[in-house]
């Protein structure tokens, strides 16, 4: 038996099969290539859901985590801790909103999204106690907490976990006036992905956004964006939502933030919004500690010049334009996505999406399925033309 296959045997016998991985075993990781147990390298065209932008192993954000690690990493919420304010006064000012309130994962900033709408109902708005209603679209995802589960529409992640939390209204995505249907004065807010991941990186409707600022102001109700895979610089813009000159109540950040070394999220907003909370009603022992807050400060400092931003801009336009060649020839029914962000549908009788991944992965590229015969590609911003074009052929000789 291999080592691959030992390390898979193990992996099976003593977790919990709650994913259903390539079968891959990764050892080390550079820039956009990982290589496996058995030596063998592999084009990482996924970058960890968008955690991994930077690349794996950046210098600047291991350096910056190095030096943190001989201070200190954690000290809880109990103390305060000197790299704290720096971290939450720079990302309200990168965010150009006014307060932070840091997380760990994706799913935990989520959550807090939510019960800070909820409070913010509850105490600024008006709304009944016990009320408030969120309003959020069909083929979302979130997370996967009790919560958030109770108001997707996917069945493999909400099947089996009820009793589902109740206040939360879907709708269709890009369709706005069953938003406005669906909105009444005991919404509190609406909580959007400005393109959705998982279902497939789906771009709403050109105006749709803008639209939804429009009627999220006009009712009194807040506009919350979940920019945790499209944010920080994916879609060849600091902010998705940028592309239609649309600015939220609240942005929901993680992943990049973390620049694939500690898990980082936070909710950024106003004092109005965020300053609903209290001493005590609402923490993390992890968040926004001192390591996470180092690392998250170098992501900053890095997206303050740009270039990651025009990286994803131009090769994602030269992504866009390749795969779009792609389509129409009996393989590809239809490419969608921003920057360096894709989702490709394949013709159904080429084969699943899981078995277009597999036969990627023969070819030593890395991407995922998501929903039948569609799949991702998100490679790290850093990747080189030429390795995104050696990526890209690959898929084209799979698809052949």
């Amino acid at each position: 038996m291999s080592r691959t296959q030992e390390a898979i045997a193990s992996a099976e016998a003593h977790s919990a099969h709650n994913y259903h991985p390539l079968p891959v075993v990764v050892s080390s990781a550079e820039g956009a290539w990982m290589t496996d147990v058995e030596g063998r390298r592999y084009l990482d065209m996924l970058a960890g859901y968008s955690a991994l932008n930077f690349g794996h192993g950046n210098r600047r954000l291991l350096d910056a985590a190095k030096a943190q690690l001989e201070r200190v990493t954690l000290t809880s919420r109990a103390f305060h801790h000197d790299r704290f304010a720096d971290f939450c006064e720079q990302l309200a000012e990168f965010c150009g909103m006014e307060m932070v309130l840091p997380m760990n994962t994706g799913a935990e900033a989520v959550e807090t999204a939510v019960k800070t709408a909820r409070k913010w109902g509850y105490r600024v708005k008006g709304v009944p106690d016990g009320a408030a209603r969120i309003i959020v679209a069909s083929d979302n995802f979130h997370g996967r907490t009790t919560t958030i589960v109770s108001f997707s529409t996917d069945p493999e992640a909400r099947a089996d976990y009820g009793p589902y939390t109740p206040g939360f209204d879907i709708v269709p995505y890009g369709d706005l006036a069953a938003m406005e249907a669906a909105m009444t004065e005991d919404t509190v807010a609406v909580l959007l992905e400005p393109i959705q991941g998982e279902a497939g990186v789906l771009v709403p409707p050109a105006g749709y956004l803008p639209a939804v600022r429009e009627l999220t102001r006009r009712r009194n109700v807040l506009f919350v964006a979940d920019e945790i895979q499209s944010g920080l610089g994916r879609t060849g813009r600091t902010f998705a939502c940028e592309h239609e000159d649309v600015v939220p109540d609240m942005y929901v950040l993680g992943k990049a933030l973390g620049g694939g070394v500690v898990p980082v999220s936070a909710v950024v907003s106003s004092a109005e919004v965020l300053g609903v909370h209290r001493p005590g009603e609402h923490g993390s022992t992890f968040g926004g500690n001192p390591l996470a807050c180092a690392v998250a400060l170098e992501v900053l400092a890095m997206l303050r010049t740009g270039e990651y931003q025009q990286r994803a801009a131009e090769l994602g336009d030269h992504l866009h334009q390749e795969l779009g060649l792609m389509v129409g020839g009996g393989a590809v029914e239809a490419v969608r996505g921003r920057g360096l962000w894709a989702g490709v549908d394949i013709v159904p009788g080429l084969g699943t999406g899981r078995e277009i991944s597999e036969r990627l992965m023969d070819r030593r590229v890395l991407v995922k399925d998501t929903h039948g015969s569609t799949i991702r590609i998100a490679p790290p911003l850093t990747i080189s033309k030429e390795d995104l074009d050696w990526g890209l052929e690959q898929l084209r000789q799979v698809l052949r």
